[in-house]
This record gives C-alpha cells, structure tokens and sequence, in this order.
C-alpha cells in the first residue's frame, strides 16, 4: 500500500490525497473506497443494465457489436458477471445469421461448449469478419470515384454482398462439418 500511491495521477491522486490519513488500512479498504467514490451504485446499476440489455445493433457487424460489448464489460470493471453469463448475453444478443455462425462453428449449440472454447470461437470469428471487412473497405476505396457517381442503392448491395458473405461463411461451416462427420463414420476401429 505504500507505494500505490505513486501509480495514481489526475482525479484518482487527488481523491487519495484528500483522503484521512489512516482511514485506508488494507487492499479491502482502497477497493471499498475507490469503487464507491468513482462507480457510484447509480452508475453501477445504469452499466450492468447495459450489459444486460445488450443487442447488436441492426447494421452492425458482429465484430464490431463484440468491440461494443467488449467495452461495457471494460467500463463496469466489478459487474459481478459470471463467464458463462456474458457468452449467454453475447450470443443472444446477435442476429440470427450470427449466432448460426457460432453454432456451426462450434459443431452445434455454442453455449454447450466450455467458456474457454466458446471465448476462442468469438475472437475467431471476429479477427476473421475484420480482416475481411477491412479488405472490403479498401476494395472500396479503390473504386470510390465511381461510387460517387452511383445512386445510393451502392450501400443495399453493400449490405446484400455482407448478407450473402455470412451465408456463404455459414454454409462453408456446415459442410466442412459434414465432410467430417462422413470422414469420421467411414474410419472404422482396427483391432
């Protein structure tokens, strides 16, 4: 505790600074304090509300609803949210074609799987959705004076070729498992 002191700077330094000299005895005590005197129950209760009534937004992609979420986790650092209860909250949150993403991917329900794998699964499918994204983006770029000349139906097909690309994912997920599981039953036991 002695030391601590010297890692806080801005309002956090000058709270402590006001604080009784003795008041703060254990790590118990600076928690206790610091929660209460910056994450006020109101602003508590207003977060773990936002967690909890998460959805992804209707044009949002799921990478960037899981960065969203991802940052109301980071802004309410004691919500008291169990793994399991967050991959539940994501997962019912996204829009069909993306939990049936994660289902595929996972061989079946995603939320049968173990948090570790279910964690791995999401910043899988997100790194991917990225890297793709921003190649579309700069596909886009390229041909950004003929797109100025189009109408605004550019941002329908847009929306339709993202459509098309996660049915397309979905659909390549499923029959890469079916080829696994015809693999799998024509590999008999050798005794």
């Amino acid at each position: 505790l002695l030391l601590f002191p010297f890692s806080l700077e801005g309002e956090a330094r000058i709270w402590l600074d006001k604080e009784p000299p003795r008041s703060i005895l254990t790590w118990k005590d600076l928690v206790l304090k610091f929660i209460n005197q910056f994450f006020p129950p109101s602003k508590t209760t207003y977060l773990r509300n936002e967690v909890t009534n998460f959805l992804q937004k209707p044009n949002e992609t799921f990478n960037e609803a899981w960065e969203r979420f991802k940052d109301l986790l980071r802004q309410c650092p004691h919500r008291g949210f169990s793994e399991l209860h967050q991959l539940d909250t994501i997962y019912n949150a996204l829009n069909l074609n993306d939990q049936d993403a994660l289902d595929s991917t996972a061989g079946g329900n995603f939320l049968d799987k173990i948090p570790r794998e279910c964690l791995s699964i999401i910043e899988s499918k997100s790194k991917v959705r990225y890297s793709r994204s921003r190649i579309t983006d700069v596909k886009a770029n390229t041909y950004a004076p003929l797109s100025s000349s189009l109408p605004s139906n550019s941002f329908d097909l847009q929306q339709i070729a993202a459509s098309f690309e996660d049915k397309l994912d979905i659909r390549m997920n499923r029959f890469e498992k079916s080829l696994n599981d015809m693999k799998n039953s024509f590999i008999t036991p050798t005794a």
